[in-house]
């Protein structure tokens, strides 16, 4: 039994998530130099005896947000459904979830704020990158290699083809978003982007049959 006015575990992991989702809001529009856990506390509505005891300080506050991210992405990509689905049915799916969740509003200002600050902070720009990006992709990477031993993907490093989804994914588009030239996609507009780019990342642009034309030295 819990204590009493101890919170339970549910309430306590609900806190967190707020926290979090509050976090990446406001790195977002203060930046990481700029943020106080003064602030993330008043914000947040938590002590900032909370924030340390659960994170340490800012760092590893930021650490937990951005890691909280690629949780969903490697969620959206379970290896263990690599015999239950189509290559294609699973690959859309990991792509709506990335998608989403990479353009809305606030995960697109924390990036352009990180990214603006990342020489400041070398080691928190690692951080940003092993607990994000590079998580996201040797997730994907173990997904290709075990589809090529399956045979259903031909022999190309597996390293090499999750940067090649991933950066099909983002595509141009995504750097619209990051200059507020484009606004945040609909779902309906993500499943249309997710599909298109998992049929041309999976089955190329060429016709069935068709043989491109090799281009001469003298042309």
């Amino acid at each position: 039994m819990s204590r009493p006015g101890r919170p339970r575990k549910d309430e306590q992991d609900s806190r967190r998530e707020q926290l979090l989702e509050q976090a990446v809001r406001l790195f977002g529009e203060y930046g990481y130099g700029g943020l106080s856990l003064e602030t993330i506390a008043r914000e947040a509505q938590v002590s900032l005896r909370t924030i340390y005891s659960q994170f340490g300080g800012k760092a590893g506050l930021f650490s937990a947000a951005i890691r909280r991210y690629s949780d969903f992405f490697v969620a959206a990509l379970p290896v263990d459904r690599v015999n239950t689905a189509t290559l294609d049915a699973i690959l859309v799916e990991f792509a709506r979830e990335y998608l989403y969740r990479l353009t809305r509003p606030e995960l697109i200002s924390l990036r352009s704020q990180f990214m603006a600050e990342a020489h400041r902070f070398p080691e928190l720009a690692q951080e940003f990158y092993s607990q994000g990006p590079e998580r996201t992709l040797k997730h994907l990477a173990r997904f290709f290699q075990i589809q090529q031993k399956q045979g259903v993907i031909a022999d190309n490093h597996p390293d090499f083809l999750a940067g090649q989804f991933v950066n099909a994914l983002r595509g141009e588009r995504f750097q619209r978003l990051q200059l507020g030239l484009d606004s945040s996609p609909t779902r309906q507009e993500v499943d249309r982007w997710a599909i298109d780019v998992v049929r041309l990342f999976l089955h190329g642009c060429l016709t069935p049959g068709a043989k491109p034309k090799a281009q001469s030295a003298s042309e």
